[in-house]
């Protein structure tokens, strides 16, 4: 049997409110399908687990923050299930938000970012420790590329942080989406401990500066 060498969690994006119920075929939830494809084809073996959990509504809900609660639950349960091994949270918008959020779960090794809804005033205390990679496409009109760089400036100071600059990037990540599933891969893999594949996106990873692609 397969020891498991770590796990991953892919979280979808959603909405700033809303008390409706997520549902599989929602647009948010369909969209991390092809990044948690793409993170299982780079660790196959089955050494590391890719989960991809659906939050029970639709959308962040101001002091409630929704989706933050569902991530430690959820967190709580593969420790249970796996016990300490690494998790690496890799998420979409709404759902970067939260895994940013939820860092601080003591399973949590690294978090990524992709195109983040991070407003002013976001905290990045919980992120400690951990190593953290944001990324944003210049062509995102939905959340904002300058929010996600200052996000980075105040995360510095606590964690490791790499920052990937996608040109033309949009924010569902068609444009570019092998880039996308490539960062997203990559960074989890160099978070377990595989040695980064050769290619920009591991190159962007040891970059200690903003890397553009």
């Amino acid at each position: 049997m397969t020891s498991v060498r770590g796990v991953v969690v892919v979280a979808h994006g959603g909405r700033p409110v809303s008390t409706a119920p997520t549902a599989a075929i929602q647009p948010a939830v369909l969209r991390m399908v092809p990044v948690a494809a793409a993170i299982r084809r780079a660790f196959p073996g089955g050494s590391v687990v890719v989960s991809r959990p659906r939050f029970r509504v639709q959308g962040w809900n101001g002091a409630k923050a929704s989706p933050v609660g569902d991530l430690g639950e959820h967190l709580d349960d593969l420790r249970a299930q796996f016990g300490p091994v690494p998790v690496v949270l890799v998420g979409h918008s709404m759902g970067a938000r939260a895994a940013l959020r939820a860092a601080g779960h003591p399973s949590v090794a690294a978090v990524a970012g992709l195109a983040p809804w991070l407003p002013p005033g976001e905290p990045v205390e919980q992120l400690a420790g951990r190593s953290v990679l944001l990324a944003h496409g210049t062509a995102d009109v939905v959340t904002s590329p300058a929010e996600t760089w200052a996000y980075a400036v105040r995360a510095r100071a606590l964690a490791r942080v790499a920052e990937v600059e996608i040109r033309g990037g949009d924010h569902p990540m068609i444009r570019r989406a092998a880039l996308w599933h490539a960062l997203a891969a990559t960074f989890a893999g160099v978070s377990l401990g595989f040695p980064p594949p050769a290619g920009p996106a591991g190159g962007a990873l040891a970059s200690a500066r903003r890397t553009v692609l």
